[in-house]
């Protein structure tokens, strides 16, 4: 075992010295590798400044945002910056008829006026390392497979404590490569995170879901936080004696604007990608997965939709459950379409028919597509269902909280039963309007009858459905019997003494509980020990792959760990005969402006610095003001809010979204078509300054003309 995790990374270290396109999300520790190439665009700081574990560096300035976006720091105050859509959730949580912040906006003209928000921290990295060999430690030839996970799992616990024994940080070992390399990442949380300032949803979100994923964007999807922190400069729960945080870093500003050719660098967190997937899996994605998750989503967005249009209040309630929804509904479309267009499936086939013959003389991997084919066609039946279950049974509301609430209410402590409950309660019903819920949820129900085989089915949802006679008699019974469909009813349940029990009785409790189970003790186990098989033969795939193809890069996977991805400003071809510029401008704003449709309604107060052309010293040169611009960088989900930095390291725009023809990306990335969309800093810059007229923010930050 160890003689081959050596002869793997020395051949990683050859391989990856190779340089090849844009492509490539790169650990920072490791950067130093690609310095010629980003050199070669235009890098000018040394590697030291984008990373290093011995001293401050870029990375110090960078923080993971909530649970799934990525921030930075631009002030010596702590003042950071992220998209207005990561933290959507948080206006939209402070938003009300009264102070609808999601239209008109929020912003905070002293420190004294940002707002809390429980719940939401940012984290920096203190360092990573590698830590392969501590976790392949007391590992042999002789080891069984379940005598490796003990290990493996007992060395990562151990190096996991060392690492935060004496310290307040937190840690994780993360593997790349399928289990080939193992990295060890430090981190330190931060809990006191307040709302700055945001754009009303026409300016942070203009152009809705229409436009999302769709270039040319027109959207400032930015807002602005603070991270407090308490004695000593460290985290601290929130408390009005907490000061803003001292960072180690804070990101110089660059109001000089960009041209296309510029060197682009994105250093953030992506998501997760699957580069080296066979086609049998980009297949099940293109052919069966994307094609029926974009159904289900569709009904639920169609309801939604008619309701939010009948009334403003429920518009403020779905405002983000709608985002989120059509998020990943519409990216699907554009990663199908991206997959299909440039053959991906036959183009894996054709590499993995190569790699079989040159495999037919290699003992050790002679087999292992194949191997891996079969293991896939084991795996999809159970994928599907469980496709089917997040993406149909989860969507009820009431089936999330109500086993959301059980957990809760089963937490043993001292405190009250309402104390223990009301949060969550209260939480819930302030953004819940059940017609939707229900009418949402009977038509994915409708196909997931349609769609999955009855054996994989639970029994008892079988015989309710022929008990009911239909799903919508079905669900309708659901909804028309269960305590959890009024909050009133719910609170005077809880008052008696046996509510357990009440509870454990009610008809979605019972659904719940029922499904739950079964994906849990029938469907999730096969999947588990398929997906084993399957990884164990990937990690033996990957180092075969690099033996086989010696002229391509291997970059890790993303997994939700810091990255440096780089590219160049630059715009592209979606079709023949068509070409987008690099850069969107307040004209397009103009251009797109119709007050009677939501998502493209334009504050009064902007079409008045338009008609004036009052940009102050945000314009560019020829009188224009910048919006979004066009890159080559490798991103993904996570990437939000990721600050782009030029050549110099200073920040010119924060990423925040990808062009809808490279949503692909994840999977399969084209230079021809994959670009990551960002805000122009200028924009940022120019609304709070002139738009909001929050100068003191302005006067905080280290701005370069």
């Amino acid at each position: 075992m160890k003689r081959v995790i050596v002869a793997f990374i020395l051949s990683f270290t050859l391989f990856s010295s190779i340089v090849k396109g844009d492509e490539g999300m790169w650990l920072p520790s490791a950067i130093k590798e690609r310095l010629a190439d980003m050199q070669a665009k235009g890098l000018k700081v040394s590697d030291q400044e984008l990373y290093n574990m011995l001293g401050s560096s870029l990375k110090d300035a960078i923080v993971r945002f909530g649970g799934g976006c990525t921030g930075e720091i631009i002030s010596p105050q702590g003042l950071l910056l992220t998209n207005h859509h990561c933290g959507f959730s948080v206006i939209q949580s402070h938003s009300s008829l009264e102070n609808d912040y999601l239209k008109d906006g929020f912003w905070a003209f002293s420190m004294s006026e940002e707002l809390p928000n429980p719940g939401l921290s940012v984290k920096f990295l203190i360092k990573m390392e590698e830590v392969t060999h501590k976790v392949v430690k007391g590992l042999s030839a002789t080891t069984t497979d379940s005598e490796e996970q003990k290990i493996i799992k007992a060395n990562i616990k151990e190096i996991v404590k060392e690492a935060t024994s004496g310290n307040h940080y937190e840690a994780s070992v993360e593997s790349i490569y399928y289990g080939n390399r193992y990295f060890l990442f430090v981190y330190e949380l931060f809990t006191d995170v307040r709302l700055v300032g945001a754009p009303p949803s026409s300016i942070g979100k203009f152009g809705g879901d229409s436009d999302n994923w769709m270039w040319p964007r027109h959207t400032g999807d930015f807002a602005l936080y603070r991270v407090y922190a308490g004695e000593n400069n460290r985290p601290a729960d929130y408390s009005p004696n907490n000061r803003p945080y001292q960072p180690k870093r804070f990101f110089s500003i660059s109001a000089k604007g960009i041209e296309e050719g510029d060197f682009t660098l994105v250093y953030g967190y992506p998501g997760r990608t699957e580069q080296y997937i066979i086609s049998d899996a980009v297949r099940y994605t293109q052919e069966r997965s994307n094609p029926h998750k974009i159904n289900l989503r569709n009904e639920r967005l169609k309801i939604i939709k008619r309701e939010m249009e009948r009334d403003p209040a429920i518009r403020i309630k779905y405002a983000s459950k709608s985002a989120s929804i059509s998020n990943a509904w519409k990216k699907w479309q554009g990663e199908t379409k991206g997959l299909v267009r440039p053959n991906t499936v036959a183009n894996k086939e054709l590499f993995e028919s190569q790699f079989n013959d040159w495999a037919k003389d290699q003992p050790q991997y002679n087999g292992l597509v194949r191997k891996l084919s079969l293991l896939y066609s084991r795996i999809e039946p159970y994928r599907f269902v469980l496709d089917y279950y997040n993406e149909a049974v989860k969507a009820s509301e009431l089936f999330n909280f109500a086993g959301a609430l059980q957990k809760e209410l089963n937490k043993k402590s001292g405190s009250t039963l309402s104390d223990r409950g009301k949060g969550l309660i209260d939480k819930f019903y302030k953004d819940y309007f059940l017609p939707i819920d229900r009418d949402a949820f009977i038509a994915v129900m409708r196909e997931y009858e349609k769609n999955i085989e009855n054996d994989l089915k639970p029994p008892f949802y079988r015989n309710e459905l022929k008990r009911h006679g239909s799903i919508d008699k079905y669900i309708s019974h659901l909804y028309q019997n269960s305590i959890y469909r009024d909050s009133s009813i719910l609170y005077s349940t809880l008052q008696k003494s046996s509510y357990n029990t009440i509870l454990e009785k009610d008809p979605i409790s019972i659904m719940n509980r029922e499904f739950t189970n079964f994906i849990t003790n029938e469907i999730r186990p096969t999947i588990i020990s398929i997906e084993r098989e399957i990884n164990k033969l990937y990690k033996i795939y990957i180092r075969a792959i690099m033996e086989f193809d010696r002229e391509r890069e291997f970059y890790p996977d993303a997994n939700r760990t810091l990255r440096i991805t780089y590219g160049n400003v630059m715009g592209y071809y979606p079709s023949d005969g068509v070409y987008y510029h690099y850069q969107s401008t307040l004209d397009g704003v103009m251009e797109k402006d119709n007050p009677n449709i939501y998502d493209y309604a334009v504050p009064t107060r902007l079409k008045e610095l338009f008609e004036k052309k009052e940009y102050g010293r945000w314009g560019s040169n020829d009188g224009k003001m910048p919006i979004c611009f066009l890159a080559s960088n490798h991103t993904s989900g996570g990437n939000s809010g990721s600050p782009v930095i030029n050549g110099n390291g200073e920040l010119i725009g924060i990423n925040f979204d990808r062009v809808w023809e490279g949503t692909m990306s994840d999977i399969n990335f084209d230079p021809a078509m994959c670009r990551n969309v960002s805000v122009d800093i200028r924009y940022i810059l120019f609304i709070i300054d002139k738009f909001a007229g929050a100068g003191y923010l302005i006067d905080e930050m280290d701005i370069k003309f």
